[in-house]
């Protein structure tokens, strides 16, 4: 988890790297309408949750002990919001990289 996952195209607004339990980080520059996309690689045994607000969107990542296990998720948002936040939950022994971008 030394490196954050690949953005495929556009703005990286929010990362992290090599990170362990929960976190939240803002999204720089709020949400804009368009493409979101939020991609996650996590080690460990146990599952990771990652959560978009105020967008409502949700989704679990079951982490293996001894390998990477990844997601990528990508909405379409019809309108702006000012502020966004995601928010990772994930057990102590689970190391996670994420980015988020549009």
């Amino acid at each position: 988890m030394s490196k954050a996952p690949v953005l495929p195209g556009g703005e990286v607004v929010a990362q992290a790297v090599n990170a362990t339990g929960n976190r939240a980080m803002d999204i720089r520059g709020g949400i804009k309408a368009g493409s979101l996309s939020v991609l996650v690689n996590c080690q460990g045994q146990g599952t990771l949750t990652v959560s978009v607000e105020p967008v409502g969107l949700s989704f679990p990542l079951e982490c293996e002990a001894g390998e990477v296990s990844s997601t990528f998720n990508q909405l379409s948002l019809k309108r702006a919001r000012d502020h966004g936040t995601v928010s990772v939950t994930a057990p102590s022994g689970v190391r996670w990289a994420l980015t988020v971008g549009r």
